[in-house]
């Protein structure tokens, strides 16, 4: 088993910017895809990005290119996520989720799953 525990969460203005983090724990491996999604009550899940093991290969949603970046830290066990020029339509929870693949990952059936932390954007 994989735990995974997000933080970072909060508000912000638009424009501003927030880290997420995600600490995993338990059995983890560097092997292991790791990524976020987020969701707004009511909407369905939504992909956000992807990193590989490595850290070298990463994947965004078409919303937050250019603006979103996925590292990790596989010494810590962490995986960030730097969001820039924030907007109210990334109000949402993000969600940390840990696969074994990227198709799985990706597509949100990662086998693991964190909390979520609420990030809220005012305009």
């Amino acid at each position: 088993q994989v735990q995974l525990v997000e933080s970072g969460g909060g508000l912000v203005q638009a424009g501003g910017s927030l880290r997420l983090s995600c600490v995993a724990s338990g059995r983890t491996s560097s092997t292991y895809y790791m990524g976020w999604f987020r969701q707004v009550p009511g909407k369905e899940r939504e992909f956000v990005a992807v990193v590989s093991g490595s850290g070298g290969l990463q994947y965004y949603g078409d919303s937050v290119k250019g603006r979103f970046t996925i590292s990790r830290e596989n010494a810590k066990n962490t995986v960030y996520l730097q969001m820039n020029s924030l907007k109210p339509e990334d109000t949402a929870v993000y969600y940390c989720t840990a696969g074994s693949t990227i198709g799985t990952t990706r597509s949100g059936q990662g086998a693991y799953w964190g909390q979520g932390t609420q990030v809220t954007v005012s305009s």
